[in-house]
């Protein structure tokens, strides 16, 4: 049976199908469930999840304001993954380019230092990934 996290992104796609093959084939998702009569899909990815709804005029409701691409402005999704390289090749495969490459970065939080591989990539409606690899924590100043 499916748990669903406390928080769970539900964002409004253009084409759902598009939407789809990127995130499962391409990135790997999995389709936990979908309801097809509502173009709507609910997906995982090692731990994380989110929902997908293709824009329609009774999806309006949802919308606080036009939909105009880039979609997502403003917001990203820092999305926790195994092996950052594997999935840059899998992107690169496909014909998606990176927004921002590779890199390494170590972020404080005290007196201890959380490290992570990480890049950006926009999904097909402009929505912003940030796909990060767990490096570990070292002690600030180590």
């Amino acid at each position: 049976m499916l748990v669903m996290n406390p928080l769970v992104p539900e964002m409004i796609v253009s084409d759902l199908s598009r939407s789809l093959s990127f995130y499962c084939e391409v990135l790997g998702f999995r389709i936990e469930y979908q309801r097809p009569e509502h173009h709507f899909a609910f997906l995982s990815f090692h731990g994380s999840q989110l929902m997908l709804e293709q824009d329609d005029l009774e999806a309006s409701s949802w919308r606080v304001g036009p939909l105009e691409p880039p979609f997502g402005r403003g917001m990203n999704l820092s999305i926790k993954c195994p092996d950052a390289q594997g999935l840059i090749q899998r992107l690169e495969a496909a014909g998606h380019s990176l927004r921002k490459p590779l890199e390494e970065r170590w972020y404080r939080s005290n007196e201890v230092l959380f490290g992570e591989r990480n890049f950006l990539v926009l999904d097909p409606d402009g929505y912003l990934l940030r796909f990060a690899e767990d490096l570990g924590t070292k002690a600030l100043g180590a």
